[in-house]
């Protein structure tokens, strides 16, 4: 009897613990794609702003045990106004793959990010596109430059217990 009732609540916990780890999580924050259309800015002219350049080096997959064999990866880009009373518009984001060719534009019209705001672009794992060389360039103007725009990419894959994921920052470009 004893080993009848070990054996029900081990069975019990069993179940509570399957039950809690394959439980449907809440969202306490969720995460919203971006709305480019809801983002888009009604100004047509930029006169008033000062207007910049920013390369963003992204890797679409890099080199596993040799040159023939790749590591895809999942890349989020996070376009970021680091100001904390100004907008700032971004006019272009074009992708570019190893070869320096413009493969994708992300923004078909001028969008806003209003101050500290985040808008992420999103290149799923299996988009191989880019290479390993892949990057943005992000045209983009501010009314004050003493917080430029801040543009971040992290890359990420995990599978079975192997994971990795690095980060890349935005080089202005000067001309």
């Amino acid at each position: 009897m004893k080993q009848a009732i070990q054996s029900t609540y081990f069975l019990l916990l069993l179940a509570l613990i399957v039950n809690a780890c394959t439980g449907k999580e809440t969202d306490k924050y969720p995460i919203q794609q971006a709305d480019w259309e809801s983002k888009q800015t009604s100004l047509d002219s930029f006169d008033h702003c000062t207007k910049g350049q920013t390369y963003l080096p992204l890797y679409s997959h890099i080199y596993h045990i040799h040159e023939h064999r790749t590591f895809d990866l999942t890349i989020t880009v996070s376009m970021r106004n680091v100001s904390p009373s100004d907008t700032v518009y971004i006019l272009h984001a074009d992708y570019y793959n190893t070869l320096g060719e413009n493969i994708r534009q992300y923004i078909d019209k001028p969008i806003y990010i209003k101050p500290l705001e985040t808008i992420e672009i999103v290149i799923e794992e299996q988009d191989i596109d880019g290479g390993s060389g892949a990057n943005f360039v992000f045209d983009w103007a501010a009314a004050d430059t003493k917080n430029p725009p801040l543009f971040e990419a992290v890359m990420i894959s995990t599978h079975g217990q192997q994971g990795l994921s690095f980060i890349t920052r935005g080089v202005q470009i000067i001309q």
